[in-house]
């Protein structure tokens, strides 16, 4: 059987890394969380199981650290290149994001947003994962530097991709 991963079964993934110590709350929760349906969030973990991301029913389908980290780093951003645009207003994202914000000056070159009428910045359109993600960043602030630094290592030259990286390190070991 051939599993296709979606763009939308990073951000589920990144969610439930949140959950990783602790009971993690219905798929209905998740789901209005992530502004998406259940039954695409149930779909979503059937993948990643199949994937070998997360464990079974029989292990509350939590995340597999070690296959975790290594698509994260090494395979998203070849299964999920970055779609990019034109001058947009939005949501900061990879670099321009925290905590890669902090760490890299941006210059004066137009930073990545992700597309966003609410967004309070201005740069290049940087089109997220899934339709969803501006405003479920919102909403849960570890999410949203998860996706930008995922976005980083999707995107960004060598030096930004090994600060995203070691970021993205840290949170997935602190979860």
């Amino acid at each position: 059987m051939q599993i296709s991963l979606k763009p939308q079964d990073v951000v589920i993934l990144l969610k439930l890394v949140n959950y990783r110590y602790v009971k993690r709350p219905p798929y209905s929760e998740i789901a209005e969380s992530l502004g998406m349906s259940q039954s695409e969030v149930n779909a979503s973990v059937r993948r990643l199981q199949a994937a070998g991301l997360l464990h079974g029913k029989e292990l509350n389908e939590r995340p597999i650290p070690e296959a975790v980290t290594e698509f994260l780093i090494h395979g998203v951003k070849y299964m999920f290149p970055p779609v990019m645009g034109s001058l947009s207003r939005g949501v900061p994202t990879s670099y321009a994001a925290e905590p890669l914000s902090d760490l890299i000056n941006a210059g004066d070159d137009p930073i990545p947003v992700w597309p966003d009428a609410k967004g309070n910045k201005k740069g290049i359109a940087f089109y997220p994962l899934y339709g969803t993600v501006p405003a479920a960043a919102e909403r849960d602030p570890s999410l949203y530097e998860t996706l930008a630094l995922v976005d980083a290592i999707r995107s960004g030259r060598a030096r930004e991709r090994k600060l995203a990286e070691r970021e993205l390190l840290k949170r997935l070991e602190n979860k």
